[in-house]
């Protein structure tokens, strides 16, 4: 066994007294059809020239001895599945989430509730049909943290979510409580699925299939060999991939506040239901492309800690796939209210729109380093306000990121050969991994040296006065 500093395995005996729970008795069904798909995809792969040689020595007998592998695999999958339901089982305290599991290589693993990220309730198709759902706990350790609950009933996951926030917010909960009352959900921002078809539409990814499909139309036309359409045949399903998944995982998606946090809900062939706790987001990120200008839609992203992973993640990192202005600035607010200024849509404004030419409040790049970025280096710049920094960039496709100061892990200078010929250098502001990268390039050096030496100080200021991670807890000082 082993263990990490955040939720993965914990080599301590576990606490006396917990009243342990098992996994739904169909969950084995709903894991172990995997192993049965697998073996229809093999199955298929052999079809052909391989199964008329298998014939050759099988006689009639060929299929008879597929369907012969296929059922006795799927009977040992199914197998398996349900050994490691009857070895499976977990329980709650005020501290920890305690998960056994393993059949072979027996694991125990305690997932910290003061570390815990984020609760999500996700669904796949099949979990859905039959009313189920599997809970995962993200949990602050790195990649590998996040703990599984496979699969349970959907009310008791929901109740069983409710309950781990409410502990891991310090409020008190009392064994055998059942969950408040459901009320109607009231949604702050929500993305119609037709929307969300015609931004796959307008993105850089549909222009180089359409430039691409004509490309090849041309070329068969022209040479008349039909056969370079099938060596096309896999990049046109990759773009397929791309498509299908951004479509199934922003399907339906709605966003809500409420004092659990900020409440996610998006999915077509499998659901997810995110709940992310206040003060976990560390950086946001908004982007709007080229193509989306004229329509006026920005995608908004997040870091959330707790959620990167060795495989990377994208879906749970999306706070708005595809929104107007208006959306966007409510995501943003639903992260950080207060900008720290008086008029934080003006600012938001000059941030979205800015091209660096007026004076907006902006530091921007030195004339001397246009040729390091020809296209948007009049854009790119900074400003500070008493709760944020904010970071502007890109003329083609528009990027602001937003990091809250207390939310700032450390800072460094990078500067290159020609930035020190230059006499330039950027500013890299390290957040937990995700997909928002912030970073201000090619400032003159000696305002990149002031910049990072006074952001250093808001980040220690802003952490010493921000509130405990137990967010409903009351302070000791209070």
């Amino acid at each position: 066994m082993t263990s990490d500093d955040g939720a993965r395995v914990a080599d301590a005996p576990v606490a006396r007294g917990l009243a342990w729970r098992r996994m739904h008795p169909v969950t084995p069904a709903v894991k172990g059809w995997k192993v049965l798909a697998v073996l229809l995809v093999i199955a298929f792969q052999f079809a052909g020239e391989n199964v008329r040689q298998l014939g050759d020595l099988l006689g009639g007998r060929t299929w008879l001895v597929v369907l012969g592998i296929i059922v006795g695999g799927a009977l040992i999958g199914f197998g398996y599945a349900a050994i490691a339901w009857r070895m499976t089982r977990f329980a709650i305290d005020d501290d920890a989430v305690y998960l056994h599991s393993g059949v072979l290589f027996r694991q125990q693993r305690k997932a910290r509730l003061d570390r815990l990220q984020a609760v999500d309730v996700v669904q796949p198709l099949l979990a859905r049909i039959l009313g189920l759902s599997e809970l995962k706990l993200e949990v602050a350790g790195g990649a590998g943290s996040a703990v599984s609950l496979a699969f349970l009933r959907e009310d008791e996951a929901i109740a069983l979510r409710a309950e781990l926030l409410a502990r891991a917010a310090g409020a008190p909960w009392v064994e055998g409580a059942t969950a408040a009352p459901k009320v109607p959900e009231q949604y702050v921002l929500e993305v119609p699925p037709a929307r969300l078809v015609a931004g796959m539409a307008r993105s850089a990814a549909s222009v180089v299939l359409v430039l691409g499909l004509a490309g090849l139309i041309t070329a068969v036309a022209v040479s008349g060999e039909f056969s370079t359409i099938v060596v096309m045949i896999p990049a046109v399903l990759g773009f397929v991939g791309v498509f299908w998944n951004r479509f199934s995982r922003g399907f339906n998606f709605k966003a809500r506040i409420s004092p659990e946090g900020i409440g996610l809900r998006h999915g077509f062939t499998e659901e997810r239901t995110q709940t992310v706790p206040p003060g976990r987001v560390q950086a946001i990120s908004l982007a709007q492309g080229l193509l989306w200008r004229g329509p006026g839609w920005w995608r908004v992203e997040i870091n959330v800690a707790g959620y990167a992973s060795a495989e990377g993640q994208s879906t749970e990192n999306v706070l708005l796939p595809i929104g107007d202005r208006d959306q966007a600035l409510v995501a943003i607010w639903l992260v950080l209210p207060d900008l720290g200024v008086a008029d934080p849509r003006a600012l938001l404004a000059a941030a979205m729109d800015g091209s660096g030419r007026e004076d907006d409040g902006f530091t921007t790049m030195p004339r001397r380093a246009h040729w390091l970025d020809p296209l948007g280096w009049r854009r790119t710049g900074y400003v500070v306000t008493d709760r944020a920094l904010l970071i502007r960039s890109g003329r083609l496709t528009r990027r602001l990121v937003i990091i809250p100061h207390e939310r700032t892990q450390s800072l460094a200078l990078a500067q290159g050969p020609v930035q020190r010929r230059l006499k330039v250098a950027s500013l890299v502001v390290h957040s937990t991994p995700g997909p928002v990268t912030p970073r201000v390039p090619h400032l003159d050096e000696r305002v990149a040296g002031e910049l990072m030496t006074e952001q250093a100080a808001r980040a220690r200021t802003a952490r010493a006065g921000a509130g405990p991670e137990l967010w409903m807890r009351p302070r000791d000082d209070a």
